[in-house]
């Protein structure tokens, strides 16, 4: 019970007291200097998170950070197995990164503010013609340089084999010629949703796989696309689950 007040009260604390005065001045900041704004955004929330984990008694076991490109913008993509996986997550990218997540966010006041200053998008998955709106987005966001995070199993899941991905997220980097990193979160779910509402503090394992240079697919491995980078995830993700027992 404890860590689940410190890490409500860290939440709140933040987003209605020292978060306005944040958003104030970031909103400042970016009339003058709008790339000083994003990266200050960044670093504010990655430090919040890191707040977030130390108290629900987290520990990370990071592999494959040094894969992930530097120089150039990426479309991250990962299993989705708790609320911890975009807290965790966010902490490790080196660079402007905004997680497509579902439009229920944006009723969250404050919380949604944050989200756009990281450039965030708000996926309705009940309509086509927005949801292809929201992609068109993230294509120009990639195509400025901002990476993208999405996880295509369009829901949390904890069984140990993924949900199908869907695909439509995979045009962001089919038609950017942008890297796809995979992503494969462990454990997270022991944090939070498998004993709810209580936060324990457990291990998890986030793995970052080899880079997938989409430019330089054919057409027919771009068709295999989404069954290709699902499968380097279940691997990774087997693999840590081998590890651990």
């Amino acid at each position: 019970m404890f860590r689940l007040i410190l890490v409500l009260a860290i939440a709140v604390l933040f987003l209605c007291t020292i978060g306005l005065v944040l958003l104030l001045a970031e909103w400042i900041v970016g009339k003058f200097n709008k790339r000083a704004k994003d990266v200050s955004s960044l670093r504010i929330i990655q430090f919040v998170f890191r707040l977030i984990l130390a108290a629900s008694g987290v520990r990370m076991q990071v592999m494959g950070q040094e894969r992930i490109p530097r120089d150039q913008a990426v479309l991250y993509v990962s299993n989705h197995r708790s609320y911890y996986d975009v807290i965790s997550g966010y902490t490790l990218v080196p660079g402007l990164t905004g997680f497509i997540a579902k439009k229920e966010m944006l009723k969250i006041p404050l919380l949604s503010h944050w989200m756009r200053n990281l450039y965030c998008l708000f996926l309705d998955r009940d309509n086509l013609k927005a949801g292809l709106k929201t992609i068109l987005t993230a294509i120009s966001y990639v195509q400025a340089g901002v990476s993208i995070w999405v996880c295509p199993e369009g829901t949390r899941n904890h069984q140990a084999d993924m949900l199908p991905f869907k695909e439509g997220s995979f045009k962001i980097a089919e038609k950017t010629g942008c890297p796809i990193v995979p992503v494969a979160f462990y454990r997270t779910d022991d944090i939070y949703e498998n004993h709810r509402p209580w936060i324990r503090g457990t291990k998890i394992v986030i793995q970052f796989g080899e880079p997938i240079p989409v430019d330089t697919l054919s057409r027919d491995e771009k068709k295999a696309l989404s069954h290709r980078v699902q499968g380097e995830i279940q691997k990774m993700y087997e693999a840590a689950a081998s590890q651990a027992s």
